[in-house]
């Protein structure tokens, strides 16, 4: 049950949101294991003018930049998961946008299972009675 939060910035491009959510949810799947049909992917494209690095817009330096946050549940992955998870997803949005600077973050949050959930119940309810729902 992860949830990502993805922004970007980006000259023009021909990548669409969905395409970026596809990629992401397909990522979870693979490097950590999560179920695809509860994750949820917010993605935002934030003019490149805004975006800096080193108090210089990728604008002008002509890069893209982006910052990808997932939650997942406390405990559920190993450090080689989250390892995998992160350079995939370097790599996958290499090859989805032109230029992408070094300076572009990956970030893993573990929620206590007890502090999230969906559906109206928490991970850890679900973990204790076996609810896989």
């Amino acid at each position: 049950m992860p949830y990502l939060r993805v922004r970007i910035a980006s000259p023009k491009t021909t990548v669409t949101a969905q395409k970026v959510a596809a990629m992401l949810t397909q990522l979870a799947v693979d490097k950590l294991g999560k179920a695809s049909a509860v994750a949820a992917v917010d993605v935002h494209f934030t003019d490149p003018n805004e975006w800096f690095i080193g108090a210089k817009s990728v604008s002008e330096t002509n890069e893209t930049s982006f910052f990808v946050e997932i939650k997942i549940t406390e405990s559920t992955n190993s450090r080689d998961d989250k390892a995998a998870f992160v350079k995939a997803t370097f790599d996958q949005m290499s090859q989805l946008f032109p230029n992408v600077a070094l300076t572009s973050y990956v970030v893993l949050q573990d929620v206590a299972s007890d502090s999230w959930g969906y559906g109206g119940k928490t991970q850890e309810y679900r973990y204790i009675t076996g609810d896989v729902s």
